[in-house]
Order: C-alpha cells, then structure tokens, then sequence
C-alpha cells in the first residue's frame, strides 16, 4: 500500500479543520439554546411580576377611597309575655283561662339591628356612593375611612329602582376614586373588587376576577338592571363597595351575588358605573330620579312572537299598549309595534330598551327604528319625563312583602294542612319570614288571622283591603286563633 506524506497530512489539516468548525457549530448552537431558553424561561416571570405589581399598585390606589358603612335600625315590639314569644302564658292561663288573653296588656320591646356594607368615595367634599338596601330604613349611618377616622353620615337621596344611594359625610380634601366608562368594559377583562366582607374586621378586602358577563338583566333584584356579572369573591358585606379595572378605575357598584348558601359561589353583580353616576348626579341635584319616558309597555320578542307576526327571528321589543297622550302617542306608535333600534343601536330585549330610555333626560329626541306589518320604518319621539305615580308604583313593594308573611282564605285543605276547625273563617299565615317583626311578635305559620284593627276578617281580599293603606312604622294589630284559642299580637309594619 503506497503512502503519500503530504496527502496524509492534507488530510489531516482538513479533518482538523472540519472537526473544530463542527466543534464551533455545535458551541455555538449550545449557546444559543442555552440563550433562547434563559430569555424564555425570564420572560414569563417577568410578566407575572409585572402583572403582580399592577394589583399592588391598584389596591393601594383604591383603597383609601373606600369606605365601611354601618347602620343601625331600632325595633319595637309589643307583646303580651315577655318570656314566651308565642303568648302562651301558663300561670295567666291557669287562673283567667286561654279565651281571656286577649285582655293583657301588651309589653312594647326595643330591639337594635346593625348591619354593615361598603360605599366608595367620588369626591373630596365628602359625597359617597353606595346601595341602597345598605342604608334603607336605617335610623342611624356611620362611615369609617381608610385612616380609621369614624363619620356620622346623612342620605342625601336614594332609588331602590337601581339600588344606589348616595350618602355625605362632613369632611374635606377625601382621596376620591376616578370614575371609568363601564361601557368600555369587555368580557374577559380582569376586574378587582374591595370592601368589607362579612364583618368590619375584615374591612378593604381586595379580590380579583374577570368580567364573566355584562347587561344582565332579569336577575329580579330591581326595576332598571344593567349588571355587570363578574367572578371577583363577593360576599355579604362587599355591597356598595367599588368594581375596579386595571387602571384603577371605578367601573361598578357591587351590589348582589347569587349564591344557594348565601355566600360567595362565583357569579357576583356590579351595578355599571355609568347608571350609577347617572343616578347619583340627579339625586344630588334634584333630590330624587329625573327619567326619560315613552309611554308604552313593552315585552320580549321570543320564538312564538317573532313566528307569529312574520318576524325573521326573534330580536327587539313588542309594543303591548300605548299610553293616550304620551311621547309615543302623539308620535304616532301604535301597539304591536316591534322596536328594533335605538338612536343607531340595535335594540336586543325589553330591559336594554327601558334602561336607555331611562337614562335619557326629558325633552331629549330620540329615533326609533321599528317594524310595523312586516316593514321597517324610523320615528322620531320627544322624550316626557317619567311621572311620580308610574315610578313609585313600579318600585312599590307588595303588602305581603311588607309584612314579612304570606296569608290564604282558610279553605278544607289548608285546614286538614295545619289542624285548624274547618268551621272556623279567617285568613292562614302559609309561610313568614323569622326576621319580620310580625314573627317576632310572635305569629307563626298555621296561625288563623280573625280581625285585622278591630276589622273582622274572613277573607285574603278583605285581609289585603284593610291594610292596603298602611305604611312603614304604623301598628298592625292582629287577632290570632291557634291550638283552640284566641289571642292578639301587635307589631310595627
């Protein structure tokens, strides 16, 4: 075998050669991976501390803007034995007889109820906004700030319509919340709430969500409901307390969630800033809600609606009635109607269209797209202003709902029901809340109602008639028949 030197050594510098660019390439691209996935790896933890530090910075910004709100709410009570709520007195019993109870004299009790909520400030001066089932009905409104300062506050308006008040403590130069356009917010976004969950120890809790839905409507809690639904823990207590977004902005007034154990399950609701301010800016200036009115009444439009009038699918609001010598009967709509578009926007149900038009102050123009026997046409309606009667009525509540109990015309099945002598006449309580005063007077489900004030009582109609005009902090007196005899109660509606 012939071996040439100088080929081998030719060779050999080009192995060499090959060998140490391979050994290059492969530093190199060690290096390189070793560098990419460093800068992955940084990357992400970067972000979350960034991400981090924006909800440090948020809560530090908000919390000195939001307030704990208590209230306190005197009872008073009569009854007949301050030892049995039932007015079962055995000693009484034992030397009277049970048919002569009726002749105690009633012992009136005081009982004090606290409550506690949240409220955020929205200026300097002192104004601050909260719900309205927070402060209802209190006799008394205190207001601590961030700094431990305690404030007694007054109520200068409410509307349980959207449950927001507005209440003022008496002080200056407040860290005051900057107010956001809650029509910007979009599902997805992520959404801080704060207050005082559960008890006033755990005052400016700070939780985090998202924006889980908006302009829900038909929850059942008011008359005008826009909410913004959100998964950020909300809790008895957080009521009147701010929704926030990422900037810091107020963008809800928290004011419910829903919830089979009565706390915190995940679907929280904001009423939308911009209602709220809405609200709040005519309470302040005019002491009560100015609205916007059409003068109709108005229903979704579902599958069977839409089907039945030739409607391509089921979208806007039926016109049901119109009102004689409304904005919408002098601008000639008329019932049967379909209203599918607002000032350009398209209108989706009955509640989104009330809220718009609720929102828009009187004397306002606004155009009305609507369809009318299968073709589309625009009318133009000068908003009135929504009158007193027709707003009170719509956020009255019930007399039942009132009184804290349920009653029926006593009828065979409810006396087999509860025991009761069918030949007896009168009214049954068929359920009663234990926090009414009616119950802590001592009335109990079962219980025969005979007279109402002195008025004999045989029927629900005549039960409903003699209390129709009663109203809050007036005395019921009621005549009970139970367990074989008779006796009265009284309480303060």
């Amino acid at each position: 075998m012939n071996y040439d030197a100088r080929s081998g050594r030719h060779y050999l510098i080009v192995g060499l050669l090959t060998l140490a660019l391979l050994m290059s390439i492969s530093c190199q691209s060690k290096a390189e991976i070793q560098v990419a996935s460093t800068s992955a790896k940084d990357r992400p933890i970067s972000s979350l501390r960034d991400l981090n530090q924006a909800f440090v910075d948020i809560a530090a910004e908000v919390k000195p803007t939001v307030v704990t709100v208590s209230i306190e709410k005197v009872f008073r009570v009569r009854s007949f034995n301050p030892f049995s709520p039932f007015g079962n007195d055995p000693f009484f019993d034992f030397f009277f007889g049970p048919h002569n109870r009726q002749f105690q004299q009633p012992r009136e009790r005081k009982y004090l109820q606290k409550g506690l909520g949240s409220g955020v400030i929205v200026s300097e001066d002192g104004y601050i906004l909260t719900n309205n089932h927070v402060v209802e009905n209190a006799d008394s409104i205190f207001v601590r700030t961030y700094d431990g300062e305690r404030y007694t506050a007054e109520v200068i308006g409410t509307d349980p319509q959207t449950d927001i008040a507005v209440i003022k403590i008496d002080a200056k130069h407040l860290k005051a919340i900057t107010i956001g356009n809650s029509d910007d917010l979009q599902v997805g976004e992520i959404v801080l709430a704060v207050g005082s969950p559960m008890s006033e120890n755990l005052a400016y809790t700070v939780t985090q969500g998202i924006v889980s839905a908006k302009g829900r409507s038909n929850v059942g809690l008011t008359d005008y409901e826009d909410y913004i639904q959100t998964d950020a823990a909300i809790n008895p207590g957080n009521s009147g307390g701010p929704l926030v977004n990422l900037d810091g902005q107020l963008v809800g007034i928290n004011s419910a969630i829903a919830s089979q154990s009565g706390g915190f399950q995940g679907i929280g609701f904001a009423v939308p800033s911009n209602m709220a301010v809405q609200v709040m800016n005519s309470l302040i200036s005019n002491g009560k809600v100015i609205r916007g009115w059409l003068g109709v009444s108005i229903q979704d439009v579902d599958d069977k609606i839409a089907n039945a009038m030739g409607l391509d699918e089921p979208r806007g609001v039926l016109v049901g009635d119109v009102v004689p010598d409304s904005p919408a009967d002098d601008a000639g709509m008329e019932a049967g109607d379909v209203i599918i578009g607002l000032n350009g926007s398209e209108i989706k149900n009955s509640s989104q269209l009330r809220n718009k038009i609720a929102a828009t102050a009187p004397g306002t123009r606004v155009q009305l797209k609507i369809i009318r026997d299968g073709r589309r046409q625009e009318l133009t309606i000068k908003l009135g202003e929504l009158p007193d009667e027709i707003a009170q009525s719509s956020g009255k509540q019930s007399i039942e709902e009132k009184l804290g109990f349920t009653v029926s015309t006593l009828n065979n099945d409810l006396a087999d029901k509860y025991g009761i002598d069918s030949r007896l006449s009168g009214v049954v309580v068929t359920s009663i809340d234990p926090g009414c005063n009616a119950y802590q007077a001592g009335l109990r489900e079962g219980d025969v109602i005979r007279g109402v004030n002195k008025n004999h009582v045989r029927t629900k109609e005549q039960f409903m008639k003699y209390l129709a005009k009663k109203k809050e902090g007036d005395t019921i007196l009621l005549r009970i028949y139970r367990d074989g005899s008779g006796f009265f109660i009284a309480f303060d509606l």
